[in-house]
C-alpha cells in the first residue's frame, strides 16, 4: 500500500507541476466543496506547503484550522 501512497502522490504532483500559480488556483477552489475523490489532492498540496511553512507559519494553520473546527459553538458557561 506504502507504493500506491507513493505513486498517488506522485501522480498529483505530476499533474499539477507545471500549472502557472492562477491555474494552481482554480485546481484549488474548484476541489473544495468538490466530491471526495479531490481530497487527497487538496492533501499533496497541503503537505507540500506544510512542509515549506515555518513553525510559526504552521501554528498560524493548525490555530486557523482549530477557530473553524469550533466555530459555532457555544462556550459552556463558568
Amino acid at each position: 500500500m506504502n507504493n500506491v501512497t507513493v505513486d498517488l502522490r506522485q501522480a498529483i504532483i505530476n499533474r499539477v507541476q507545471a500549472n502557472s500559480v492562477q491555474d494552481l488556483t482554480e485546481v484549488i477552489e474548484d476541489s473544495i466543496g468538490a466530491d471526495e475523490r479531490t481530497l487527497p489532492g487538496l492533501g499533496v498540496l497541503f503537505e507540500m506547503i506544510w512542509q515549506q511553512c515555518s513553525q510559526p507559519e504552521q501554528q498560524r494553520m493548525v490555530e486557523a484550522l482549530h477557530q473553524q473546527l469550533h466555530q459555532g459553538e457555544n462556550p459552556s458557561p463558568s
